[in-house]
C-alpha cells in the first residue's frame, strides 16, 4: 500500500469522529430545545382555581383591581385562568409548582382578631396566615386594611427566597379604599367568667417568650395573657373562667406533669386552635392553643399553673 493510500485511510477515523461529535452536539441541543418547549408549555398552562366564598368578588372594585394587576410578580408571569374562571381571581406562574394566586373580595380571615399583628408593607396592612398542614409551606397574605379584602397565596418554592409576594402589588392596591375592619373576638374572650381572685401570682410570673418563637403582647383584658408568632394563631391564657360547658364525667382527660387538662376540641370555623382547661386548681384556667404548636406550651404553662395557683 502506498503512502498516499495510507494517509487517505487514516483520515477516515478522524472524519467519523468529527461526524459523531457533530451528531452528539446536535442531539444535546435538540434535547435542550425540546425540554424548553415542554417547560414553556407547562409554565403557560392555565392555572385552575376553585370557587371559594368571596362575597365581593364580582364587585366593580374587584373587576377594576384585577384588570390593573401587573404582568409579572416576583419573577413569575401573569397566567391564564382555567375555565370556569371564578370572579375576582388572578395568578402568576413559572411552572406547575411555582405559582402565586390572588383572590379579591374574600371574607375577613378568622385569624384577624383583637390579638392579630398585621404588618404594613408599602402602605398596605397585611395579615400573614400560614397553612398548618404538616409539610406545607403555603401562606396567605390578607389586606385587612382595604376593601374589598384581597388574599394572596404562595409557597416557599414560588417565593424563591422572597419575604412575601405583596410588596409589588402596592400600586394596584391603591385602587381599593382604605377601611377599618372590625376584628373578630379574641380567643377565650367569650368564655364565662369564674373566680379570678387567686390569679395574681400566676399572671405576674408568666414568661415573655413561649414555645420557642411566640412573644408576649400587651392585652387589655384582665387575667389574660397572649403570645403571638408571625403567621400563626396566638397562644392565649385566661385565668378565672367558668367550668367548661363540654366537660362531662368520664370524659377523657390528659395528665401533663402535675396538671390534669381537659381539651375541648370543638373548633370554630377557620381556626385550628382548641381550648385546654386546667382542672383541679382553686379556679379554672383556659388556654387557647393552636394544634401545630405541639405540647411545648402546655408543658411550660402547666408548670407555672402548678407553681403559682393553689389546688382545689
Amino acid at each position: 500500500m502506498s503512502a498516499a493510500d495510507s494517509n487517505q485511510l487514516s483520515r477516515y477515523p478522524k472524519t467519523a469522529a468529527y461526524l459523531f461529535l457533530v451528531l452528539a452536539v446536535a442531539l444535546v441541543v435538540g434535547v435542550l430545545i425540546g425540554a424548553k418547549v415542554v417547560y414553556d408549555r407547562v409554565s403557560t398552562q392555565p392555572v385552575a382555581m376553585t370557587t371559594l366564598p368571596a362575597p365581593l368578588a364580582d364587585s366593580a372594585e374587584c373587576t377594576e383591581f384585577i384588570a390593573g394587576l401587573p404582568d409579572e410578580l416576583i419573577g413569575h408571569d401573569r397566567a391564564e385562568i382555567a375555565e370556569p374562571v371564578p370572579d375576582g381571581v388572578a395568578a402568576w406562574s413559572s411552572s406547575s409548582l411555582e405559582r402565586v394566586t390572588l383572590r379579591c373580595g374574600v371574607d375577613l380571615p378568622t385569624q384577624y382578631d383583637d390579638y392579630a399583628q398585621p404588618v404594613e408593607i408599602e402602605g398596605v396592612e397585611w395579615l400573614l396566615v400560614s397553612d398548618v398542614t404538616p409539610g406545607s409551606t403555603l401562606a396567605s397574605w390578607y389586606s385587612v386594611g382595604r376593601s374589598p379584602i384581597v388574599a394572596v397565596t404562595a409557597d416557599e418554592l414560588a417565593l424563591d427566597g422572597e419575604d412575601n409576594p405583596v410588596a409589588e402589588l402596592s400600586e394596584a392596591m391603591m385602587s381599593l379604599a382604605e377601611t377599618e375592619q372590625t376584628p373578630n373576638p379574641a380567643p377565650l374572650s367569650q368564655l364565662a367568667a369564674g373566680d379570678s381572685s387567686v390569679c395574681g401570682d400566676l399572671m405576674d410570673n408568666l414568661p415573655d417568650a413561649l414555645a420557642d418563637d411566640y412573644q408576649r403582647i400587651e392585652v387589655t383584658e384582665s387575667d389574660t395573657a397572649a403570645w403571638t408568632s408571625q403567621g400563626k394563631e396566638p397562644i392565649v391564657l385566661r385565668c378565672g373562667v367558668a367550668a367548661p360547658v363540654n366537660y362531662q364525667p368520664g370524659i377523657q382527660l390528659n395528665q401533663v406533669d402535675d396538671i390534669t387538662w381537659f381539651e375541648d376540641t370543638t373548633l370554630a370555623n377557620g381556626t385550628t386552635a382548641s381550648t385546654w382547661f386546667a382542672l383541679g386548681r382553686a379556679t379554672d384556667i383556659a388556654v387557647s392553643l393552636p394544634q401545630d404548636t405541639g405540647n411545648t406550651a402546655i408543658v411550660e404553662l402547666g408548670s407555672l399553673i402548678a407553681e403559682y395557683t393553689p389546688e382545689q
